[in-house]
């Protein structure tokens, strides 16, 4: 078992690597994330070892029980739809959200990292697609969303987070990144005060090195390295 994730995790690893040669980007400036959503622990600290420093969690229960047994040897963060109730433990378990999706949930992660005394890094999701069934900010709305958050003092903004639909070829998924790189351009022309375009979270198992020639900063993988699960990414 070990042995598949390592192995799984250097294949995915020169993929990144020749992405970034094609796109002329520097591969040190590309993070893998293991999407562990329902992942046996056996298996993630297989991943561990193999030198992923990244973990993903959609759930806050799954990753606090993780967490606790696992500790913060390497960065926890929450990329899945973040409930206001559960802001108040999003804080203190993870290092970054990258779901950050609307005012309300900003402003109740900004009370709760002001309790915490910490200054809480996330991601917006933008909706890139204009699909119903993704979260995310409206593409239109995404600046406007950014500067209210930018206000807040708990709260800093580093980047930009988005999910584009689902294709058999790759390939089609290339505008929705290239998308999100545009708005991170356009934001960055804005500056706005406190807020660090730093990530771009995109791409997934199916299409992470078009995300890669895009612009991507943080690749979100689960069954490319962990192979199918119940859930799917």
């Amino acid at each position: 078992m070990e042995s598949t994730v390592r192995t799984n995790i250097e294949r995915i690893r020169n993929r990144i690597a020749g992405a970034a040669l094609r796109s002329r980007r520097n591969v040190s400036d590309i993070r893998l994330m293991a999407v562990t959503k329902t992942v046996d622990d056996d298996r993630i600290m297989s991943a561990i070892d193999a030198g992923v420093d990244i973990i993903g969690e959609s759930y806050v229960q799954e990753a606090k029980r993780k967490i606790e047994k696992m500790g913060k040897p390497l960065e926890w963060h929450m990329i899945g739809y973040l409930q206001s109730n559960k802001a108040k433990y999003a804080v203190r378990l993870f290092d970054m959200i990258h779901s950050v999706n609307r005012m309300d949930l900003a402003l109740e992660l900004d009370r709760r990292a002001g309790l915490a005394g910490c200054r809480m890094k996330i991601l917006v999701e933008v909706n890139t697609s204009g699909e119903k069934s993704k979260s995310g900010v409206d593409h239109p709305e995404a600046i406007q969303l950014i500067k209210e958050i930018a206000s807040l003092e708990h709260l800093t903004i580093r980047g930009l987070m988005t999910m584009p639909p689902w294709f058999d070829d790759p390939e089609d998924a290339r505008p929705y990144f290239a998308t999100l790189r545009h708005l991170r351009d356009r934001v960055m022309e804005e500056q706005i005060p406190g807020v660090e375009m730093i990530e771009l979270s995109m791409g997934m198992s199916g299409d992470f090195e078009v995300a890669v020639e895009e612009g991507a900063t943080i690749v979100r993988v689960g069954r490319s390295i962990f192979g199918e699960r119940k859930n799917k990414e």
